[in-house]
Formats: C-alpha cells, structure tokens, sequence
C-alpha cells in the first residue's frame, strides 16, 4: 500500500510539474525517479504490457490518483489532501 502511495505521489508530482521546479529539486535532492521506481510505475501504467504508455493509460492512471487523493470528494486536491500521502521531508511544515 505505502509503495503504491508513493509510486502514485511521484506520478503525480510529475504532472503537476512540481519535480521539474528549481526550488523542489535543490529542496529534495532525489528529484529523478531511479530506475527501479521508474520501472513500477510503467508497470501500472501500462495496462495493455506493450512496454509502453499511452497517452489514454496515462490519463486514466492520473484520473484514478486524483480520485483517491479526493478524500474530500470535491473535485480539486487541497493542500492537505496532498500532505496526506507525502512523506514528511517531501513537504516540511511552513514555519
């Protein structure tokens, strides 16, 4: 379960484009996904196992992780929602 929680936090910061800001890449250093996690991921994603990931299996991947991050079910990810399921040095607290 906390694999999977973390596999679908990388995906979505990939998204959402936080992995590719300056300040998330000098505030957490292992920024790149490693080969191994990049490895599971593509397995999850890639429903039909062509080896590949199409933009439909990416898509209906992200809708299934925004919904279970949506505790709240109100069609958008609150600043909790996504502390939630983060580890706690990906997101210090705002002091």
């Amino acid at each position: 379960m906390f694999r999977t929680a973390k596999i679908a936090f990388f995906a979505t910061a990939l998204v959402v484009g936080i992995a590719a800001t300056p300040a998330f890449a000098v505030s957490w250093p292992h920024a790149p996904l490693g080969e191994p996690l990049a490895r599971q991921l593509m397995m999850q994603m890639d429903t039909d196992k062509n080896g590949q990931v199409s933009r439909d299996e990416w898509m209906r991947f992200m809708d299934a992780e925004f919904d279970r991050l949506d505790v709240e079910n109100s069609g958008h990810l609150s600043v909790r929602e996504i502390r939630n399921f983060a580890r706690p040095d990906m997101c210090p607290d705002d002091r």
